[in-house]
C-alpha cells in the first residue's frame, strides 16, 4: 500500500502530469472487510468543495490508516483529524448526513466497472494502466516507469 508514497515522490519528476484522483473504497460492503473508507472518501468531496490543498488531504488520510490507525469509520474522529485542513464541524456533519454519497457511489462505479479495478493503488494515464498485484500493491520503479511510458504518449 505504499503506492501513495511512491506517487506523491514522483509527482516533482513528472510536472507535465496532471494527477486526477478518483478514489474508491478499498473494501465495498459487506461488513467482513475493513476498515472501511468510505467517510474518507466522502471527505474528499467536501475537501474538493471547500477548496482545500487535495494533496495534503491524501496525505492526511494516509497518515490516518498507515501511521496513526484513527478509526476512519467515525465521523467524529475523521473530522477532528482532518481540523488542520477543514472546519472540523462542517466536515462532521458532511460526513454524518453522507452529503457526498452519490459521489461516493459514482467513484465506486467509475473505478471497478468502467476502469477494471480489483485491488489498490491503480493507476490509469493515456489508455495505459498499472495495477496493484493483491497484497502487494506497487514498485516504485514500476510505478516510474509507468509514469514515463504514459507520459511519452502525450506528445
Amino acid at each position: 500500500m505504499r503506492g501513495h508514497e511512491y506517487l506523491l515522490g514522483l509527482i516533482p519528476e513528472f510536472p507535465e502530469i496532471k494527477i486526477v484522483w478518483r478514489p474508491c473504497e478499498a473494501h465495498p460492503r459487506p461488513e467482513s472487510h475493513g476498515p472501511h473508507s468510505d467517510l474518507m472518501i466522502m471527505g474528499m468531496f467536501c475537501a474538493v468543495e471547500a477548496g482545500a490543498d487535495i494533496l495534503a488531504y491524501h496525505k492526511l488520510m494516509y497518515d490516518a490508516v498507515h501511521k496513526d490507525k484513527i478509526n476512519i469509520e467515525r465521523a467524529a474522529a475523521l473530522s477532528e483529524y482532518a481540523a488542520p485542513l477543514l472546519d472540523a464541524v462542517k466536515f462532521k456533519e458532511a460526513l454524518e448526513n453522507r452529503v457526498y454519497a452519490a459521489e461516493l457511489d459514482a467513484a465506486n462505479d467509475h473505478a471497478y466497472e468502467k476502469s477494471g479495478v480489483w485491488y489498490i493503488p491503480a493507476f490509469r494515464m493515456n489508455g495505459k494502466k498499472l495495477d496493484s498485484v493483491g497484497g502487494s500493491g506497487v514498485t516504485a520503479a514500476d510505478l516510474a516507469a509507468f509514469m514515463r511510458d504514459a507520459s511519452r504518449g502525450r506528445e
